[in-house]
């Protein structure tokens, strides 16, 4: 956990592959603990193709079988089905030029909102940009992608930044509070 939060979490990710891995990753986490889903990552990355959304979309019942049979990930077939379903969604945006980057990063905030972060209780669960995040990617088509997801996704991908004031990896200047 002190590694992905001192090396990964809260850094910018502007990759469409990396970003899919994440709105995925923060799907299995909710109403889990993170530490599982972290512990089960290379699992997770082993089991849906290294993240590649055009073999996930073409995923059948066969393979959910599989997955639901695997100790390795987090066997929930809500959320391995929803999995499939937003590699279909990504592959539409790709097929209509678009991508998942440009899409999640317009939902960044413009400016970070004045506030201190001085323990997590200063930290929203979600916000006016997360609410429209969520309800632009189910408009493409993603599921399992509210706005409470969408802001530990924003979170994570460093949309924003709520490390708090006493964090040593917070960035420079104000903790974005959006």
């Amino acid at each position: 956990m002190e590694r992905y939060h001192d090396e990964e979490w809260g850094r910018p990710i502007r990759d469409d592959t990396e970003l899919f891995e994440r709105i995925v990753l923060e799907g299995f986490q909710s109403g889990l603990s993170w530490a599982i889903v972290l512990r089960k990552r290379e699992g997770f990355r082993r089991v849906f193709a290294d993240w590649d959304a055009r073999r996930i979309a073409d995923f059948d019942e066969a393979d959910i079988e599989c997955l639901l049979a695997d100790p390795g990930v987090v066997r929930n077939r809500r959320k391995i089905e929803a999995t499939i379903t937003n590699a279909q969604a990504l592959v539409a945006l790709w097929n209509a030029g678009e991508s998942l980057t440009d899409l999640v990063w317009s939902h960044a905030p413009a400016e970070p909102r004045p506030g201190r972060l001085l323990s997590w209780a200063d930290v929203p669960i979600q916000t006016e940009e997360s609410r429209a995040l969520a309800k632009a990617l189910k408009a493409k088509g993603f599921v399992f992608v509210g706005p409470v997801t969408m802001y530990a996704l924003m979170q994570a991908c460093g949309l924003v930044d709520c490390h708090l004031e006493s964090c040593s990896t917070r960035r420079t200047g104000r903790a974005r509070l959006t």
